[in-house]
């Protein structure tokens, strides 16, 4: 079961990472989501999936950094692909798991 802190959590560990990462996050919703388990715009809006909430803390690293790359590399290219090595990683293991929760 999901509850407000686990929502309020998630919230924090992203304004954790956006700091870190120096991402000015305009507005922040977690929200159910068909297709994603993320997006965000340029303008520094943000939005994940409510499904993310129940899973662990690796994961929502792996989300949330992965999302936050996009305000400086708009692919998933070779820079984005070193700068997510360098914040998390081997993260295309918890990558792959993700993949097999969506199955």
């Amino acid at each position: 079961m999901v509850t407000v802190e686990t929502k309020s959590e998630f919230k924090r560990r992203v304004y954790f990472w956006a700091e870190k990462l120096e991402v000015d996050v305009k507005w922040l919703g977690v929200r159910d989501m068909r297709n994603k388990w993320a997006s965000c715009s340029t303008n520094g809006y943000l939005n994940f999936n409510s499904e993310l909430l129940g899973l662990d803390e690796e994961i929502w690293d792996y989300v949330i950094v992965h999302e936050l790359l996009h305000f400086f590399v708009p692919n998933h290219g070779k820079l984005w692909k070193s700068l997510m090595r360098v914040h998390l990683g081997n993260y295309e293991l918890i990558e792959t798991r993700l993949r097999s929760l969506a199955a």
